[in-house]
């Protein structure tokens, strides 16, 4: 019982830290939730849809994608498996939490993975290896302490932009919206050499094969992009010079 009494205060407080490191994604977080929400009904969604969509996938790159590829009516497998291409990162993310989070159960693991995000991910990783020291326990009271702001804020965002959405005249012509959300969210990725050589070949095998039916020349496109990109930072890697 003494030992129940020690203990719940410290999960109580790392809880808490962990929210207040999240509280800065909300900053984030909110304004392009709206956006989704807004372009979202542009789109044709109602709001349950829109907020339903949120709810489900809860990843903004890949609503994004799915939205872009349902506004241009292609079929369902390819929407699915561009809005999971875009994704892929989620199971890198998976990978490196394991070591510190693996050893949960099941469900509790099973419980994280719907909450691994971009935000969620940074924000307790920079935590875990500044803290070698903390427990199981107090490790999965962080990364729920991060979520904790962040994805409340991306629903109720979602449905203020879906409301909003409905509201836009048709005259607005929000389209180009989303094109330049997508530009808002690739700037910053290009950090490195093999970034631009992926970004390049993404960007011409997009117009080479722009007649593929139902925008599949983005999902070659993307294929192909990660492969160079991955073949780029091997030879960059193999000419810096040795330590």
């Amino acid at each position: 019982m003494s030992f129940t009494t020690a203990k719940t205060p410290d999960l109580h407080s790392v809880f808490w830290r962990g929210f207040r490191g999240g509280i800065p994604f909300v900053f984030v977080v909110g304004p392009f939730a709206v956006l989704f929400g807004v372009l979202a009904t542009e789109a044709g969604l109602n709001i349950l849809e829109t907020l339903a969509f949120s709810v489900v996938v809860i990843a903004g790159a890949a609503q994004f994608t799915a939205l872009q590829l349902m506004a241009e009516e292609a079929p369902t497998i390819i929407v699915l498996a561009s809005a999971l291409a875009v994704n892929l990162r989620m199971a890198m993310y998976s990978a490196s939490l394991t070591p510190y989070l693996g050893a949960a159960p099941l469900w509790k693991r099973a419980f994280l993975a719907y909450f691994i995000l971009d935000q969620s991910y940074a924000c307790a990783t920079v935590e875990y290896e500044a803290k070698p020291q903390m427990t199981l326990p107090e490790r999965l009271a962080y990364f729920f302490g991060c979520v904790a702001p962040v994805v409340p804020a991306w629903y109720v965002c979602t449905y203020i932009g879906a409301v909003i959405g409905t509201q836009v005249p048709d005259s607005w012509a929000l389209d180009f919206a989303l094109p330049i959300t997508f530009l808002a969210l690739m700037a910053p990725m290009l950090r490195t050499p093999a970034h631009l050589v992926a970004a390049f070949v993404s960007i011409l095998v997009s117009l080479l094969a722009a007649g593929l039916p139902y925008s599949m020349g983005l999902l070659v496109a993307g294929v192909l992009a990660m492969m160079a990109g991955a073949q780029a930072e091997v030879i960059f890697d193999r000419r810096k010079p040795a330590p």
